[in-house]
């Protein structure tokens, strides 16, 4: 049986960026009056009544974002589209007051011209380095795995976001240690990246290290601090998870010193 993907639940800055996307589907699930008075431009009003006629006319290929009054309704709805096998469904944070309320997001004119040309040629928009692509990849994700440093800095120095999230939940930097890049880790973790983020499956950039056999990737991770404590919620660490005598000997010590510092 095919895993379902979970819903994402999104701020309004990664709901604008969603909007480059021409395949988008806007769903607003509040009422009717307050639909007619106001609703995101393009949002099909969605009720219990024609649920299902949306469900079925909908391909589950394409990106659903999910709205209502504060981000409570919405997470509902979002869970019903994820069950019925949608692969990416978002729930809007703070819902229509958010959107509403929301400053335009800042789109820089003035971004270096290499950068614009990067952005183009990965087939995000050329001022916009917070946009999403397929499976919700951003422009530093796309640097971070390509091993990209020069962009990557571009990036961060033009307020990319360190910490968005992929369709699968993963930062930018599981995508570098996906690549082996280890400057590039070194770099994410100096902006501030969450070392320790957990995916959907409640996976870890040390975890997935550890179960590639990537040695010299756990090293620079375990040097940078990342936790080895964390499990899947399968109930796996990375220590569980290390396929190599190489990732064995970096995780053992670690877990055994941190087994011994719980109260």
């Amino acid at each position: 049986m095919r895993a379902r993907t979970p819903f994402q639940r999104i701020d309004v800055q990664r709901a604008e960026a969603l909007f480059v996307r021409s395949d988008l589907v806007v769903l607003d699930v509040r009422d009717a009056g307050s639909f007619d008075q106001s609703h995101v431009d393009g949002a099909l009003h969605v009720t219990s009544a024609n649920l299902s006629a949306v469900l079925g006319a909908t391909a589950k290929t394409r990106p659903i974002l999910i709205y209502c009054y504060h981000g409570n309704a919405s997470r509902e709805y979002a869970q019903i589209f994820s069950d019925f096998g949608f692969a990416e469904v978002y729930s809007l944070d703070g819902g229509h007051e958010a959107w509403r309320d929301r400053r335009p997001a800042s789109r820089s004119t003035t971004l270096e011209a290499e950068l614009q040309h990067w952005l183009s040629a990965q087939q995000f928009p050329s001022a916009d380095v917070n946009a999403v692509i397929a499976n919700a990849t951003t422009p530093l994700m796309k640097a971070s795995q390509n091993g990209d440093g020069k962009i990557a800095r571009l990036l961060i120095a033009a307020s990319a976001q360190v910490n968005a999230r992929n369709a699968d939940g993963n930062n930018a930097l599981w995508l570098a240690c996906v690549g082996g890049h280890l400057d590039m880790i070194d770099m994410l973790v100096e902006a501030g990246i969450d070392i320790d983020n957990r995916n959907d499956n409640g996976a870890t950039p040390l975890m997935y290290a550890a179960s590639s056999g990537k040695a010299a990737v756990v090293e620079r991770l375990l040097a940078k601090g990342a936790d080895v404590t964390p499990e899947t919620l399968d109930g796996f660490s990375a220590l569980d998870l290390a396929q190599t005598i190489e990732c064995l000997t970096l995780l053992r010590p670690r877990r055994r010193f941190s087994a011994a510092s719980e109260p």
